[in-house]
């Protein structure tokens, strides 16, 4: 059974699928704040990252961005739509435009992430 997102401090996301793997994003936030995404640079697979590292470059006609993990984990995916069309972050974030699919090595931190009403809160200032 695959979880709703939960979303970090720094405006990534992370979403349990039912092999026990996870999906990692940005949230719809971030790529409002970041405008037009023209460049992705994501990581390797194999690479081991702990919550909170930084995994990725998210590049805007703004500005670039690092993109930090929400969970601890090792790589095991890259969506290699990205590279061709770094315009899906901005139209389906939550969705089409996820970064990477990580195997968590410490899933207990999944239950540290915000959900999305606090995550909400938090991005609108009242959290």
């Amino acid at each position: 059974m695959t979880t709703d997102p939960r979303f970090h401090p720094e405006h990534t996301w992370a979403r349990l699928e039912a092999d026990g793997t996870a999906t990692v994003g940005i949230s719809g936030f971030a790529q409002e704040q970041l405008g037009d995404v023209v460049y992705v640079q994501l990581p390797q697979v194999g690479r081991q990252f702990r919550q909170g590292e930084v995994a990725a470059v998210v590049e805007s006609v703004k500005s670039a961005s690092d993109v930090h993990l929400p969970l601890s984990g090792e790589v095991l995916a890259c969506n290699e739509v990205l590279m061709d069309a770094p315009e899906t972050v901005n139209t389906d974030p939550l969705g089409a435009g996820w970064f990477l699919r990580l195997r968590p090595t410490a899933p207990v931190e999944f239950d540290s992430l915000m959900d999305a009403t606090a995550y909400d809160a938090q991005v609108s200032g009242a959290g």
